[in-house]
C-alpha cells in the first residue's frame, strides 16, 4: 500500500511537533545453535553470534532516521531465553553468560539486550534453577542485560512456588544495586501469558517459533494522540474520541511498519511485528496520563480512569489492526509510573494509588510497570502483589506483567531519581497487611475453566 502526500505531511508534523518516534528497533537472534556442554564455549559462541548479526543494527537505524527524518530512540537485541541455551552445560552459575551478552551489547552499541530469561509457569528445569540463582548478580554486574520470567498462563495456571521465588530474587537484586536505588530491578520483569516477539525491555526475548533473526519494531506516540484529542475538543462524545484515537493509531502504525520493513531489508533479515504502544517518557507532552485527563477525568486515578484507559487501549489496537497485518501482541497503552510525568504527578497528588493502578492494569497493554515500593517490603507482600497481577492475566486471557522496585532505604511518599528514560518514582504504600500463609502454601494455582477451549 502506498503513502499519500497528506500522510507524509501529517507524519512530518507528528515528528516535529508531537514527539512521535520509533521507540525501538529490536533485532531478535536465535541462540539455539550456541548450546555447548562447556559453558565457556557457549559464552564464546553467544558473543560471536550476537556481534555478527547485530554489528550493523545501530548504523542501519541511524541511516533510516536520517533518510526519513523519524527519530529511532532505542536499538535493542532480543535473544533466545538463556536457560534454554545453557541447559546443555549443566552449569549452576550462568552469570558468565550475562557477561557475554553484556560485552556483545557494548561491542555493537545497543542500549539493551533482553533474554536472560526463563519459562517456569509449570515447573523448573535444572537450568531454570541456575538462572534464577544467577539473576541478582547478573543484573548487578551488567549494564545492558535484561531479564524476564514467565510465571503463569491461562492455559497452565500460576506457579506460586516460582512467584514466591521470583519475589525473593527481586529483593536480592535490589539489595545488590542499593547504590543506584535498586535500579537492577528495572531490568527485571515477570509475565503471565508472555509474548514471544516482544520488542520492549525488560521483557524482550524471542521464542521457539521465531526465525534465525527477525527485526521487530516498537512505535510510540502518546504526544500525537494527545494533540489529536486537543484538536477534537471537550464537546465530542466518546464515540468520536474512540474514532479519533483509532485514526491516529492507524497513521502511527503505518509509519512504524514502513521503518520496520526498511530496517529488516537493510539488515538482510526478516520483518516480524510492529508494536504500536503508547509508551510514555518523562518528557512534557509525552504522557498517557495527559491523554486520560483530556478524555475527561480530573486526575489520573480518579473515578472513570479505568474506563477511559479501556477505551484508549481498544481504539489503539483497532487502529493498528486496520493499518497492518503484523501488529504485535503488546499494542495498546503502557502505564509505567516512573516514566510518565503525568502519572508521577497523580501519585504525588494522592489521586493514583497502588490499588487503583492494579485496577487499571486489567485493561491496559501489560501491567504494573516501574512501580516503586519501600525497600523493606516483606517477601510475602511482594508475592501477593505479583500473584494478583498474574491472576488478572490468567483469568482474562491477556498478557500482564510486573516490574516492581523495592527501593532500599526509602519509605512511602519518598522520591527516588533514576534519571533518563526511567525518570522519577514516588515510593508507593503497599499497605500494612500481607499474605504470609498464602505465600507459604506454594504449589500451583490451576488453570481457570475458561482455559479449556479446544
Amino acid at each position: 500500500m502506498g503513502f499519500t502526500e497528506q500522510e507524509i505531511l501529517e507524519t512530518v508534523r507528528m515528528v516535529a511537533l508531537e514527539t512521535l518516534d520509533i521507540r525501538t528497533t529490536t533485532l531478535g537472534i536465535s541462540l539455539f545453535d550456541c548450546a555447548d556442554p562447556d559453558l565457556e564455549s557457549t559464552c564464546e559462541k553467544v558473543y560471536t553470534k550476537v556481534v555478527h548479526h547485530a554489528r550493523r543494527l545501530v548504523e542501519v537505524a541511524q541511516s533510516i532516521s536520517d533518510d526519513y527524518g523519524i527519530p529511532i530512540i532505542n536499538k535493542r537485541i532480543a535473544v533466545t531465553p538463556v536457560s534454554w541455551v545453557a541447559a546443555a552445560s549443566g552449569s549452576h552459575d550462568l552469570v558468565p553468560l550475562a557477561r557475554a551478552l553484556d560485552a556483545a551489547a557494548k561491542e555493537v552499541g545497543v542500549d539493551y539486550i533482553g533474554g536472560f530469561s526463563s519459562y517456569v509457569h509449570k515447573g523448573f528445569t535444572r537450568a531454570d534453577d541456575a538462572l534464577f540463582a544467577s539473576i541478582p548478580q547478573a543484573l548487578a554486574e551488567t549494564d545492558h542485560v535484561c531479564s524476564s520470567i514467565s510465571l503463569g498462563s491461562t492455559k497452565s495456571g500460576l506457579n506460586m512456588d516460582a512467584i514466591a521465588r521470583f519475589s525473593q530474587v527481586v529483593l536480592d537484586t535490589a539489595a545488590l544495586t542499593v547504590d543506584t536505588g535498586g535500579l537492577g530491578c528495572a531490568k527485571l520483569v515477570c509475565f503471565c501469558n508472555v509474548v514471544e516477539d516482544n520488542p520492549f525491555v525488560a521483557g524482550a526475548h524471542i521464542g521457539v517459533g521465531e526465525a534465525e533473526t527477525v527485526l521487530n519494531v516498537g512505535v510510540s506516540g502518546p504526544g500525537v494522540v494527545r494533540s489529536a484529542l486537543e484538536r477534537l475538543g471537550p464537546e465530542a462524545d466518546l464515540l468520536a474520541v474512540a474514532e479519533t484515537i483509532k485514526r491516529t493509531a492507524f497513521k502511527i502504525t503505518r509509519m512504524g511498519e514502513l521503518v520496520g520493513r526498511e530496517a529488516a531489508s537493510r539488515l538482510g533479515t526478516s520483518f516480524g511485528i510492529v508494536d504500536i504502544s503508547l509508551a510514555p517518557t518523562p518528557a512534557v507532552g509525552d504522557s498517557v496520563s495527559d491523554i486520560l485527563e483530556l478524555m475527561g477525568v480530573d486526575r489520573t486515578g480518579a473515578p472513570g480512569t479505568t474506563a477511559a484507559l479501556a477505551l484508549l487501549t481498544d481504539a489503539v489496537k483497532k487502529g493498528g489492526a486496520m493499518a497492518s497485518s503484523s501488529v504485535g501482541g503488546l499494542s495498546g497503552a503502557f502505564i509505567p509510573v516512573s516514566e510518565d510525568q503525568g502519572m508521577i504527578d497523580a501519585v504525588r497528588d494522592g489521586a493514583l494509588s497502588l490499588a487503583k493502578l492494579e485496577a487499571m492494569t486489567t485493561v491496559c497493554s501489560v501491567g504494573l510497570d516501574m512501580v516503586a515500593v519501600p525497600g523493606d517490603t516483606p517477601v510475602d507482600v511482594l508475592t501477593g502483589i505479583i500473584a494478583d497481577e498474574m491472576a488478572i492475566g490468567m483469568v482474562n486471557n491477556k498478557t500482564t506483567a510486573v516490574r516492581i522496585i523495592p527501593v532500599p532505604g526509602k519509605g512511602p511518599g519518598e522520591t527516588v531519581e533514576w534519571g533518563g528514560l526511567l525518570g522519577t518514582a514516588i515510593v508507593q504504600d503497599p499497605g500494612r497487611f500481607g499474605c504470609s500463609i498464602f505465600h507459604a502454601r506454594g504449589g500451583r494455582m490451576p488453570a481457570p475453566i475458561q482455559s479449556y477451549r479446544n
